[in-house]
């Protein structure tokens, strides 16, 4: 049997400020044509479809067309929720759904009840979707020892693990776990929201020590924890942070005897990242730079002032700039007084709108900016006078 690991769709999710729909769209292309090729039968969502509790229309819709697409391609199709999905709203229907193939895991009382599927004589394959745990939520119905993420994750395995000890009784059993959740010695990135303050929400990849396969989501990079402890990671990019990734997920080969192979799919972009640094005026006629005019650009600028109308500039070579930062060579500029310290050191009103100026901007005012604030200030000051 062949399982496809996937997560973290995040359907519906914006690129600093730019929808991904679309985007989106092309990898659930790319999503089903892996699936026709690969001949999967089972494909796996560990959490986080959706990006919001209540996602837009045409999100939903995207959804329902995916699982579709797979369902008619041939394979099975294993849900659970993820911190970013609403459970209640992922999980309406489940029962009705798994008639057509498709297999929602979203209540903790649907935690230790697999989808079981079968392997060849006296062997069957049994997938246990845990959905997101909230601790202070779960906690007491899960009869975990605290309100952590390691206890409550730790009382869900336990009850899995007893439901696995009777299954195995009656014939060989390989075990597939799905869970989300940030296991200890994983990588994040920027787009990934905090579970937990201080590092308390990892949890020790030892708890999933005994299953065959541990297929988690949460974190956006592929990434491998142990053999058989897995991220597969988002299918896109949702943070310049994750430039250097390769998106996709992980192939399966599940046999009787367990998990035989395992290797990485990869997924093409539907746009470059791009995260470039310099000055202005180097970035703008860089020759090395062409292939970034088509791509989502991250841009620091160097300059040792804010130059005017930088991201203006910017955009005319490279029209999807989307973030803008400064970061001057050699630091600070030499005048490192406060904001508040240089206004009280202003000798006019004047000074203190140029100061502002230099404050707000990371540039100082030019000459024919300092001359229309004075001749601005004097008239408004002689206006005042005349009351």
């Amino acid at each position: 049997m062949r399982i496809l690991h996937t997560s973290d769709w995040h359907l519906g999710r914006s690129f600093h400020g730019t929808g991904t729909l679309e985007a989106q769209r092309i990898f659930v292309d790319s999503l089903e044509k892996t699936v026709r090729e690969e001949q999967v039968d089972v494909v796996l969502v560990a959490g986080d479809v959706y990006d919001r509790a209540l996602p837009a229309v045409d999100v939903v819709a995207l959804f329902d067309e995916a699982l579709e697409r797979l369902t008619i391609a041939g394979a099975q199709v294993v849900v659970s929720s993820g911190n970013h999905d609403s459970a209640t709203r992922l999980g309406f229907g489940g029962r009705i759904l798994a008639r057509g193939g498709v297999h929602l895991r979203t209540r903790i009382e649907d935690i230790a009840v697999p989808v079981i599927l079968p392997l060849g004589p006296g062997a069957e394959l049994a997938v246990y979707g845990v959905p997101y745990l909230e601790p202070r939520v779960v906690a007491g119905p899960l009869e975990a020892d605290s309100a952590t993420h390691t206890a409550v994750t730790a009382a869900a395995l336990r009850r899995i693990r007893a439901d696995l000890e009777a299954r195995s009784a009656d014939g060989a059993v390989v075990s597939i776990v799905m869970a989300h959740c940030f296991a200890a010695g994983g990588s994040g990135s920027d787009s990934e929201r905090d579970l937990a303050i201080g590092g308390l929400s990892s949890v020790p990849p030892a708890l999933f020590e005994g299953f065959d396969y541990s297929a988690l989501g949460h974190l956006h990079g592929q990434q491998t924890l142990t053999e058989t402890i897995r991220y597969s990671g988002s299918p896109l990019a949702y943070s310049f942070s994750e430039v250097h990734q390769q998106k996709g997920a992980w192939l399966l080969d599940v046999g009787p005897g367990g998990v035989s192979t395992i290797h990485a799919v990869h997924w093409p972009a539907p746009r470059a990242l791009a995260v470039l640094s310099g000055s202005l005026a180097d970035l703008l006629v860089r020759e090395d730079l062409e292939w970034a005019r088509e791509a989502y650009c991250h841009i620091t600028l160097t300059d040792p002032e804010r130059p005017a109308r930088a991201m203006e500039r910017l955009r005319a070579r490279f029209p999807d700039t989307l973030v803008l930062a400064f970061a001057p060579e050699g630091g600070a500029p030499e005048d490192a007084r406060s904001y508040s310290r240089r206004i009280a050191d202003a000798r006019d009103d004047a000074e203190i709108c140029c100061g502002f100026l230099e404050h707000v901007r990371g540039r100082k005012a030019s000459d024919e900016e300092q001359a229309l604030v004075r001749s601005t200030v004097d008239t408004a000051l002689s206006l005042a006078n005349e009351r």
